[in-house]
Formats: C-alpha cells, structure tokens, sequence
C-alpha cells in the first residue's frame, strides 16, 4: 500500500475517533487508487455515492464491488453508475473477494448496522449515509464493533456543508447574539416530498424508525452542531392522523388504483424511467413496490410531530416536523442574550417564489451542480440595535449545496483547512439518532427521556 493510501485510511480512523478532527488529512494517490465498494443500490447509493463519485473521482479511487440482495437493481446499477465491477448479494463474500478498503453502506435504514458491524469486524472502514440505525440497541452494537475492530465510522452528514447552514454555524461561533439559550427549529414537508416517506419502506416503523429518526436526523445533527453540545432530554408528542388508514380510500398501489381520479395523492411512477428501471422492473425479485398506497393499513409512523429538547450546555430546543404541509421548507430562530438570529428557506411569503412543489424536492437531490446560486437571507438582530441581513450565496441543487461540497472535501481538496468541525463520525450519528429515538419512547411513555441511559455515551457539554 502507498503513503497516500495509507494516509487516507489512517485519516478515516482519526476523523471518527474525534469528530472535530477535520478531514484535510485525508490524501489519494491516482498511482494507486482507493478501492470502493457500494452496500445497497437504491437512489441514493447509485446516484450520489455511485454516479456522482465515478464521474468525478475516478482518477483516485475504483469501485471494486457492489452488493444487494436484488440481483436485478445490482444490473441496474452497474450500469447506471458505468462501472465494471463484480456483483455480489452475499455481503461477507464481496469483502472476502473484492477486498474494499471503503465500504459505502447506503442499505434500508433497519440494516445499516448489520452491514457497519460486519465491515467493521471483517477490517474495513465503513462510510454510511444517515441516519446511522434506528434505535439505541443498534446504536450501541455499532460503538462496540468501531471500538472492537480499530476500524472507524464516517456519517454523512451533507447538511453541514450547505453555504447557508455553514454561515449560521460562523455567526454562532462568533458570539454574534451572546450566550445562545433557546433555539426554534420548524421544518415543513409538502404533500409531494412528505406523502412520498409514507408510500415507501420509510411509512414502517422497524424499516426506518419514524421520521423522528429517517428525515429528523438530518436536522438534529444540525442542530447539535450548531448549538455545538449533546441533547441531555427529549419530551415529545407525536400521532397519525393524515396518512395511512386515516385516509378516505385505498388501493394496492399507485399504478392498479381504482380511485387514481379522486385521490390528490395519485402519483404516476411509470412517468420516472429512472424508478421503472430500478424498482418496478426489479419487483419480481424481493416484492418492494415503490408506489404502494400511501393510506394503506400497515403505515405505522408518526406523521405529525413536536418535542423540546434540553441540550447539556442548557440551551433549549423547541422542534416540530409536518409531513403534509401546502410548502416544503424550514425556518429556525436562535435566542442568545445579546441579540437573535433568524434564518429559513423556501418559504414562499418570505420572498417572491412560485416553484412547483415536486420541482423543488427534485432540484434539492439533484447532482448537476450546473445551476446558478441564489441568494438567502440571514437576519440578525442584536439588542438595543436595528436588524441585519445578511445575504448568503448558495446553490438549490444537491441539498443546498452541501452534496458536492462534502464529496468536495473527502476527495478533491483534503488539504483546505475546516474551522468549522463539519466531518461527523459515530458519536455525531448516534446523538442525532438517539434524539429520535427519545422523541419515540417519550410518545409511547408520556415521560421525558434521558439520553445518557439509551447508550453508553455520555451527553457532553460541549462538544468542540
């Protein structure tokens, strides 16, 4: 193994050890090339921790394995992603044959851990999108193995590395409005992008966790990272009352609908080659329909959700998710003793927009990066003084930005310092994970949850 290489699987071991290391000390060797492999083959895998990575980082690493267990989305994804690489749908045999020294995990959320703790213990560092698991068990297995095996843990965590949210997380660090005490984080899911969790695996509790823990992990790690401390309790409430058997009708799926005229949530799947091609046309191998009823009987999650959280630095937080609002965006207040910070995107009274709602969502995933920025405002408001507002230049595509900038980052420009401590490893997924986690036990018992008695790790104060 060359100096680079070894360099870069050292880097993987310091960065999930201690979050804040950044990642600059990663380096690559186009002599001798990084060997990947790809552990689930759905959108996401394919696209950005597939496509996206052949076509941009090929000169410094190669894909030498793909695994699932549909042999027909792993033809697919072959091709799609334009490599040549073997396919397995045993997970110990590609590490075995292939011998990868990055494991890409981009599995359903419910398998994550299996997939971590088996890459781990066969000696291969793992890098996995969010959220990490989906409940604290799986949360501890996963620690043990990192622990165990010497071997370590990246989470992709895009958000961070959005311009906009990365221009939130200076302004904090700086003091701007004191000693931060309260934060209000609100996000809106509209009836395009929140309808759609409930007609996929996401709309079962044991596949994906809730969105407590699917979608909401996105936004507790920001909010751990930009409050820059651990959650200490979570009270939370939370129901079903849209989606699932509330619903007025039902069919087997989208496509055999007898009530495609009456329902404002028929969507016409056979419209989106891509999905055809990977889904519908794979069906046969392991059942999965990616248009099933979203009304149907067996949604068991939450759709409406609100929790307050006491961060270990006593900062709180006020959070809420709706699944089926008329806009897909967020808003977040900051409170500190000298001032306030107010921030959101794609709130259509706050600027003049008219974007169609699905258009949105496909922009946010998409991965061309050819689109020009726009600017967001960002206001801050001291005491005693008029507001400011500051204009942040960002991108719509690829999560605000943020996909490309980490990919950026991990492959292109490792060297680039990073003051803002925006790589997360284990302890970054588990925290975000364990808020979810809290928020479910907390519905179901009418108590407020301690986040110190779910895992072994203790809530820090402070996390940098």
């Amino acid at each position: 193994m060359d100096t680079s290489r070894r360099q870069f699987l050292h880097s993987v071991s310091l960065l999930a050890a201690a979050s804040f290391v950044p990642l600059s000390s990663f380096s690559f060797s186009s002599a001798n090339k990084l060997k990947v492999a790809l552990a689930g083959t759905g959108i996401r895998g394919t696209s950005f921790w597939g496509k996206r990575l052949v076509e941009q980082y090929s000169d410094i690493l190669t894909f030498v394995g793909l695994f699932d267990h549909n042999p027909g989305r792993l033809e697919y994804a072959k091709q799609y992603m334009g490599v040549n690489c073997p396919t397995f749908t045993d997970y110990e045999q590609m590490i075995k044959t292939a011998k990868p020294e990055l494991i890409l995990v981009t599995t359903k959320d419910s398998t994550h851990h299996e997939f971590i703790v088996k890459g781990l213990d066969m000696g291969v560092d793992i890098l996995t999108e969010k959220p990490l698991t989906i409940d604290e068990d799986r949360c501890q297995q996963i620690l043990d193995a990192e622990r165990r095996s010497g071997k370590k843990i990246i989470v992709g965590f895009n958000y961070r590395w959005s311009p906009y949210n990365t221009k939130i997380k200076e302004l904090l660090a700086k003091n701007t409005i004191g000693k931060l005490t309260s934060v209000d984080f609100h996000w809106y899911l509209n009836t395009y992008h929140g309808a759609s969790y409930f007609r996929r695996w996401h709309g079962l509790r044991h596949e994906g966790g809730t969105l407590w823990v699917h979608k909401a992990t996105h936004h507790f790690d920001l909010l751990n990272w930009w409050i820059n401390s651990d959650p200490q309790e979570v009270f939370a409430y939370g129901d079903l009352e849209h989606y699932g058997s509330n619903g007025p009708f039902r069919g087997d799926k989208c496509r055999t609908c007898s009530h495609q005229s009456e329902c404002d949530f028929y969507w016409d799947i056979t419209k989106d080659k891509r999905l055809m091609d990977l889904y519908v046309k794979n069906e046969e191998h392991d059942g999965y329909i990616r248009d099933a009823c979203l009304f149907r009987p067996e949604v068991n999650i939450y759709d409406k959700m609100s929790a307050q959280i006491k961060y270990k630095n006593n900062v709180i937080l006020n959070y809420s998710l709706t699944t089926y609002s008329p806009l897909e965006g967020w808003r977040v207040a900051f409170n500190g003793t000298e001032g306030r910070i107010e921030a959101w995107l794609d709130i259509p009274y706050q600027k003049a927009m008219n974007v169609d709602q699905a258009e949105l969502h496909a922009k946010e995933m998409a991965q061309t990066g050819r689109e020009s920025t726009d600017l967001e405002p960002i206001v801050v408001h001291k005491l005693w003084n008029d507001f400011e507002t500051i204009n942040v230049e960002m991108e719509r595509s690829g999560h605000g930005g943020g996909d490309k900038r980490l990919h950026e980052k991990i492959f292109k420009d490792p060297n680039m310092s990073d003051p803002y401590g925006r790589a997360a490893g284990s302890r970054d997924g588990v925290m975000s994970v364990l808020i979810g986690v809290a928020a479910r036990k907390s519905i179901e018992s009418g108590e407020p949850i301690k986040i110190a008695e779910l895992t072994d790790l203790e809530p820090r104060a402070k996390r940098l």
